[in-house]
């Protein structure tokens, strides 16, 4: 199965953090970004969160539908009477798309399904029962892509830290993330990498993001506009790529079956490559 095969994921490349108690962020944070998650979980204190609800209700009620459409609400986990208020507020105006935070199961994906029928979910899976449940997670028709997070996934097992001091991911973290990225593309769904915490390594970004092409992933998350950049320039494929996927599948045209081409061999998988270099050279680019 191809991970476009199910709900079509239009979000992204670069999806960026927006506090849900700060509207005055929330126009600034779309126009810098392909898709802004107003964030109701960790980035509100708890003494702030009615507030920061009735903000979300009101902003989603007076966007247009180009907006709406890119715009991601982070819910609190569910079984919270957090989650409880924010299906309450949020009620006569249902987000597009709601980012579930700690998903543990497939139930938990049908709690948010049964509050909005028409949203799309990305579950979010940032502990240990959630990177455990990522197939039956993925598994849930209203599931449209599934993120990891590092750090909760750490505080859920019992570490002190996802890297290591060189910034490389420490060994549960990678077969975590890893997890998620075949939980998604098994059953067709997107996979969203998780933030990059490190907002003044530019470089560690690059690379990171790079791998996440690389590896698959359809989106990156991030937490600051100066970051964005770097996630569009990794999903955007060089020219010299760009030209090489065109070129290639031109001629593939020519050929029923593998052929020479530039001194490779090509095949069915490395024509898909191409397929996929040339789509991100548009999407991005658009």
């Amino acid at each position: 199965m191809n991970r476009s095969d199910d709900i079509p994921f239009t979000l992204g490349p670069a999806l960026l953090f927006c506090p849900a108690d700060r509207p005055d962020r929330f126009g600034k944070a779309a126009e810098r970004s392909d898709a802004v998650i107003l964030d109701l979980e960790d980035a509100v204190a708890p003494e702030d969160k009615a507030r920061a609800r009735q903000s979300v209700a009101e902003y989603l009620s007076g966007i247009d539908p180009e907006l709406a459409s890119r715009t991601v609400v982070r819910m609190n986990p569910v079984g919270t009477s957090d989650f409880a208020a924010d299906a309450r507020v949020l009620a006569d105006f249902p987000p597009e798309h709601v980012m579930l935070a700690k998903t543990e199961s497939a139930e938990d994906v049908q709690a948010v399904h049964s509050s909005f029928p028409s949203s799309q979910v990305i579950a979010l899976c940032e502990t240990a029962a959630g990177g455990a449940a990522a197939y039956e997670i993925a598994d849930h028709p209203a599931t449209s892509a599934i993120m990891w997070g590092a750090e909760d996934l750490m505080v859920s097992i019992g570490g002190t830290s996802s890297r290591h001091p060189d910034g490389s991911y420490r060994d549960i973290a990678r077969h975590v993330r890893s997890t998620i990225l075949l939980a998604a593309a098994s059953r067709g769904k997107a996979a969203v990498d998780s933030i990059y915490a490190d907002i003044k390594d530019t470089h560690g970004l690059s690379v990171e993001a790079a791998d996440a092409v690389g590896s698959g992933f359809a989106a990156k998350a991030c937490i600051h506009p100066s970051q964005v950049a770097a996630i569009r320039d990794a999903f955007l494929p060089t020219d010299e790529e760009a030209e090489y996927a065109q070129a290639l599948l031109e001629e593939a045209r020519h050929h029923g079956g593998a052929f020479q081409f530039r001194g490779g061999m090509i095949d069915a998988p490395l024509l898909r490559h191409a397929e996929r270099i040339a789509q991100r050279a548009v999407g991005v680019r658009s």
